[in-house]
């Protein structure tokens, strides 16, 4: 027993060491080999956060990306859910600031005097959020850290030097890291008038990207790096593949960083860590992923945009089931003002979310998809609206506001160590009907939140819960947003 206890200790020990030696190369076949860490699967709800200088004007046309500011400005182009005649943003910058005044000189009104980073974890703790990924530059350029590469165009473009004269990613990473939340770094690989990116790309990865790039894993040591603005070369003119391996190899992150799958052009979904979509529906993978998408349409802060653009707390619990159901993560995205005040709609719908995932938080982390993520009732399925970014209403339009003929989703499905955990997103009735399940003797189902044994039957060869009677004061207000039920042993 003595032997057996030592040998068992000693592989303990020794496995750390041994994953600490493993050594990737600069080629996809290696690189897609490092597992994604475990927590990120089991994590489900994510927080996005886009906060910059195209938090002063804050605007483009409702449908579009208002952290696009830049580009549609000196582009005259905008593309997005709409008819634009592309002069929207130089229109309204001209008629606001005048048009001598530049997007880099907008830096010098981004002071975020009001930024309280301490509050900000506080929300996002009782949003129920496992990880948060927060720009530290965006396409523009500009940086949310003092960087010598930021300024390197010739003039200061970063917070440190030009706006709030703070190091922003540093205040937050500080306070993110004295709660349970996972700290994560957005970060663009290429900014759209960089003079080097326009002048000689090359010269750009080597002298601009990669540095920059290793000062903020040095800097922040981040649970997560999410790359993008990838699409533009591929990964090989990118030489993200060497980047990557220092990064798995010989970074302060070796053994622990996440990365998403944007590396460079037509990586996404087939390279790099866990995939990722954006506004889209009806995804699922065999490996980790995430679905990206704001509470609006814009991942900046928008003030065009208005009450019925923002998705309600019930269409946001039902995004979160939907994907999880089908073994994804939702990273949902807010953009705080210049100041640095997160819109109070936005903190309500977090703190809702949060109320909900409290009662039924056990039916979505650390769950993985069953074998059917959803019931449907009879009908034509997956009604999506023609849009080029999918507004978060579609999952209203599939569970609880159906269009004529169509079918809705009665139930999601996740499951958690034995349990098989059914989700409706409205209040059954007097009973809920699994279709084609047979109960087990000596189950017990449970609503989460009451947590009274319910009573079932097998009937029709369906599985039959009587539910109890529907007290407004038991089971509404957020916790009423969708219901959760444990069926003890049924995932085998």
């Amino acid at each position: 027993m003595k032997k057996i206890t030592f040998v068992f200790l000693f592989s303990l020990l020794i496995t750390p060491l041994v994953f600490s030696q493993q050594r990737y190369t600069a080629d996809w076949a290696s690189l897609d080999a490092r597992p994604v860490a475990p927590w990120f699967a089991d994590a489900k709800f994510g927080i996005f956060i886009h906060w910059g200088v195209y938090s002063v004007p804050a605007w483009s046309p409702k449908g579009t990306y208002s952290e696009w500011y830049q580009y549609w400005l000196q582009e005259k182009k905008v593309f997005g859910n709409g008819k634009y005649t592309g002069t929207e943003v130089y229109d309204y910058h001209v008629k606001r600031f005048g048009s001598d005044v530049t997007y880099y000189d907008l830096a010098k009104y981004f002071k975020a005097e009001l930024y309280d980073p301490e509050a900000w974890a506080d929300l996002f703790v009782r949003a129920g959020a496992r990880y948060i990924v927060v720009t530290s530059k965006h396409h523009d350029g500009y940086t949310m850290w003092p960087n010598p590469q930021a300024n390197d165009r010739g003039f200061p473009w970063n917070s440190m030097d030009i706006g709030p004269h703070r190091d922003l990613l540093g205040e937050l990473e500080q306070a993110v890291r004295k709660t349970d939340i996972k700290f994560g770094i957005y970060y663009s690989l290429y900014e759209w008038y960089h003079p080097l990116w326009i002048a000689d790309k090359e010269k750009f990865v080597t002298q601009h990207f990669f540095p920059q790039f290793k000062d903020l894993i040095n800097k922040y040591k981040p649970d997560i790096i999410w790359p993008d603005g990838e699409w533009m070369m591929t990964a090989e003119r990118w030489h993200t593949p060497e980047l990557l391996a220092w990064l798995f190899n010989d970074s302060p992150v070796a053994q622990t960083i996440v990365i998403n799958d944007r590396w460079g052009k037509g990586c996404r979904q087939k390279h790099g860590g866990y995939y990722t979509t954006e506004y889209k529906a009806g995804a699922t993978f065999d490996k980790p992923w995430e679905e990206c998408r704001g509470m609006g349409f814009s991942f900046g802060y928008n003030r065009a945009e208005d009450l019925q653009d923002y998705n309600s707390a019930k269409a946001l619990v039902l995004l979160l089931v939907d994907i999880v159901s089908r073994g994804g993560n939702l990273l949902l995205d807010i953009g705080p003002t210049a100041h640095g005040k997160i819109p109070v709609i936005m903190q309500e719908r977090l703190v809702q979310m949060g109320n909900w995932l409290r009662v039924n938080g056990e039916a979505i982390y650390g769950t993985r998809k069953w074998k059917e993520p959803v019931q449907w009732s009879k009908g034509k399925r997956d009604y999506q609206p023609k849009q080029h970014y999918l507004g978060g209403d579609y999952i209203l339009k599939q569970t609880v506001d159906p269009e004529p003929g169509y079918a809705v989703k009665e139930l999601f499905f996740t499951q958690k160590e034995g349990n098989l955990y059914a989700i409706a997103p409205r209040w059954p009735g007097k009973e809920m009907i699994v279709k084609g399940m047979k109960g087990k003797p000596g189950m017990q189902v449970t609503l989460l939140g009451y947590e009274k044994p319910l009573k079932w039957e097998n009937r029709d060869g369906n599985l039959v819960v009587k539910l109890p009677p529907y007290d407004p004061a038991t089971f509404g207000g957020d916790r009423g947003l969708a219901y959760a039920f444990r069926l003890e042993g049924m995932s085998k």
